[in-house]
């Protein structure tokens, strides 16, 4: 998931489902290497906020392909929304619902994201799933000039092809099946849903904006998990807690190493996110790792990586 100019917007992971919205955050907000961090701390932050991602994902995937995935999800929204509290101090209780309609837009897209992103990695390989997600960057390029009119440069033109080549590398035509079309799905929705922080109060705090957003993300969640119509899985409940428990973690990582180090310095570490899928997948679910999986990803991963770096240049030079 994730700044957020329109391709460092997309810098940011699943916020993760946030990956594209806590690079684009940093990135308003670091304009200096901060005196109480180095990079090597901002770093290891990212190090360990992908790993909490990773981890996240392999228990969704632990969690199996038979569980209530409405009530899986209402139950990861309710505890992600408690989890939040804990930052209770950076929210703005007198003016909480202030930018409202986008949190309740963001909140809703959230739920359809999840069902996706769970139905993705039941179907996916863990590592397959992840590549397809690093596709965001890439869609909100693509979003940003069709509905907002953004200026198409030839590297974007260049990380659209490759990073869409890359899923197909991947895939491959034989192998595309409804995990790799949820798998795209929640990037798309992803995408969309980084591109409305745009619409967001400019001075609202980003743990308020994520509390509030997920807050509006339970009545939908609730209403599916009704209509569901299963009973309370409690051997499911360890899974979803934990992953929405590890989504927390990567998100104050992310958090706490973009607001003190400029992104442009760090948010090439996200990357290693990859590589703990991979390992994770290898380890946990023995799956196996071929030349095609190596091409595709470089396919999806390079042109984004010349972006940010393309980017960073403009900005040294202005």
């Amino acid at each position: 998931m994730q700044g957020h100019t329109s391709f460092n917007l997309a810098t940011l992971k699943r916020m993760l489902f946030a990956r594209a919205f806590f690079v684009n955050m940093g990135k308003r907000t670091s304009k200096k290497t901060g005196n109480d961090m180095t990079i090597a701390s901002a770093i290891l932050l990212l190090v360990l906020g992908n790993f909490t991602a990773t981890v996240s994902d392999v228990l969704i995937k632990l969690a199996g392909q038979d569980i209530p995935i409405f009530q899986f999800i209402f139950i990861r929204s309710i505890f992600t929304s408690l989890f939040l509290l804990i930052f209770y101090r950076s929210i703005n209780w007198s003016n909480l619902f202030v930018g409202l309609p986008v949190h309740f837009l963001r909140g809703n897209i959230w739920v359809l994201a999840s069902l996706c992103l769970v139905l993705s990695l039941q179907l996916l390989p863990l590592s397959t799933a992840n590549a397809i997600f690093y596709t965001v960057p890439i869609m909100i390029v693509l979003l940003s000039v069709l509905f907002l009119k953004e200026r198409l440069t030839a590297l974007m033109l260049c990380a659209v092809i490759g990073g869409f080549t890359g899923v197909l590398v991947i895939l491959r035509p034989t192998e595309i099946n409804l995990g790799a079309i949820y798998a795209l799905i929640f990037s798309l929705l992803l995408a969309v849903s980084s591109l409305l922080i745009r619409k967001l109060p400019k001075r609202q705090a980003l743990l308020h904006g994520l509390w509030v957003t997920q807050l509006c993300a339970i009545p939908l969640s609730f209403a599916l998990f009704v209509w569901e119509g299963t009973t309370l899985n409690l051997a499911m409940m360890g899974y979803a807690v934990g992953s929405s428990l590890c989504s927390i973690g990567y998100s104050f990582c992310c958090m706490k190493a973009y607001s003190h180090v400029p992104a442009s310095r760090i948010a090439s570490v996200e990357y290693v996110g990859l590589l703990f899928v991979v390992f994770a997948g290898w380890l946990i679910f023995s799956e196996a790792l071929d030349i095609w999986f190596v091409i595709g990803a470089a396919l999806i991963i390079v042109p984004i990586y010349l972006l940010g770096r393309h980017a960073r240049k403009k900005t040294l030079t202005t």
